[in-house]
Order: structure tokens, then sequence, then C-alpha cells
């Protein structure tokens, strides 16, 4: 399986069962949602001209917008650049464009931005039936380029590392967009749920974690560390997210 095929391997099973909730929004996104959101924005992207290795700019928060966003290019063969500027065929956005420091054909926001077209706009009726097995998939700090089947790989390794089970829902209290998007494709590779909380603080991420009914809480080490003692709790430290590829 490919990385975004690793992702969406559960929504047979998961269907309509939350996958990603934004407590900041209130959105809560569905595996089928996911799947169909995907391949059909990938199928959209190809259609305005997106051909495989072109850059596409990624600015959009950590939420249930963004692994839609990230997996809609990679799957329809480009390569997502989490940044809010430089140059690129495309640029996905949630709210905010300058023109002045991101150099892009086409801009695509979740909401209405002068200059910009809705990415509702990308998603029609036809769907991409296969991403691509291999290639660049993702810029992270404009330096660090990963790989499709690297990226899969290493979600393959953290699966059977930190055990997620599909009952399992999971409080992300990450604090960075891309440990946050590997924290989402290991939870939904186990039919999990998770809850997007927002720089929350230890009684934050305590309150939320018995009001949504969390088995497992990731945060960042000050968080993880004090959060540490509850046996209903799993806790992880962010980091662990991330630390095979060298992050």
């Amino acid at each position: 399986m490919t990385w975004t095929e690793l992702v969406m391997a559960a929504a047979p099973t998961r269907g309509d069962q939350p996958a990603v909730s934004d407590v900041r929004t209130g959105e809560v996104l569905s595996y089928s949602a996911f799947v169909r959101r995907v391949t059909r924005a990938a199928a959209g992207l190809s259609r305005q001209g997106l051909r495989f290795g072109d850059h596409v700019l990624v600015n959009v928060p950590l939420g249930a917008s963004l692994p839609v966003a990230v997996h809609a290019v990679a799957w329809a063969g480009g390569v997502a650049v989490l940044a809010a500027s430089g140059a690129a065929r495309f640029m996905i956005t949630q709210s905010h464009y300058d023109s002045t420091v991101a150099k892009v054909e086409q801009v695509y926001s979740f909401q209405p931005v002068p200059g910009a077209k809705p990415f509702g706009e990308l998603i029609g009726d036809r769907t991409l039936e296969f991403g691509p097995l291999a290639g660049p998939a993702i810029i992270v700090d404009g330096v660090r380029t990963f790989r499709h089947d690297a990226l899969a790989s290493d979600l393959r390794k953290l699966a059977s590392r930190l055990v997620i089970d599909k009952d399992d829902v999971v409080l992300s209290a990450v604090s960075e967009p891309f440990r946050g998007l590997r924290l989402v494709d290991l939870a939904m590779t186990a039919g999990a749920h998770v809850i997007v909380a927002h720089e929350p603080s230890v009684v934050g991420c305590r309150v939320l974690a018995a009001e949504r009914r969390a088995t497992m809480v990731v945060a960042p080490y000050d968080v993880a560390k004090r959060l540490l003692g509850d046996p209903m709790l799993r806790v992880v430290d962010e980091r662990a997210i991330v630390s095979s590829l060298g992050l």
C-alpha cells in the first residue's frame, strides 16, 4: 500500500465513524468523507493541470482540513509544501493568501479569501482511483523532503511501536503541523478517532480527555510529563511520532 492508501485503509469498515474532530471549529470528519474529499479533490487538482512532482503550498492549520489538503495533493502526484510562502503551481490555504510572498498560479481556500477559489470547487463527481507509488510527497520546513515509500514504511513501523486500536480516542495536543499530520495518519490507519486540540494547557488536556473520553494523549514533552500517572490514559511525547524520520 502507498502512504495515502494506508491512511484510507480503515474507511471501508469505519464508514461514517468519526476520523478527525476539530475542537476549535467543531468540524467532525468521518472516514468515508475523508476518502471522498481526498480522491475527488485530487481529481480536481489533476483536472486543473497538476502534474506529477508539481509543488503545492499548503498553508492550513492543524485540524480536519490539513490531512485532506495534504493527501489530496499527494494522491494527485503533487508535492505538498507545508509553507505560506514560496513558488509553486498551486496553493491551498485556510484563510490567508499574500501574493507578495506566495508566487503561485492558482489559490484554493477553505474559507473565503480575495483572489482565491473555494476548495470545494475541486471536489466534483469524479474520483482519482490510484495515487503514486513513489516519488517525493511532502516538504517540511522548506528543507526536508519525504517520499511516498519512506512515509508508508515509517507509518507501518509507528503502528507496530505505538499500538493504537480502532476503539481508541486520541487527543492530539501536538504543537507543530507535520507532527499533527503524522499523528492523524497513524490513528486513521487503525480506525481510531483523533480529537485535535489547539495548544491546550495541562488542565485543558485533562478536561478535554474527560469530556471526549480519550484513551490516549499525544502532547509536547513538558505537557506530557505532567499528564503521566493517569491509569486510564496513555500519554505519549509528540517527538515519538516523528523521531524515526530524524525530526
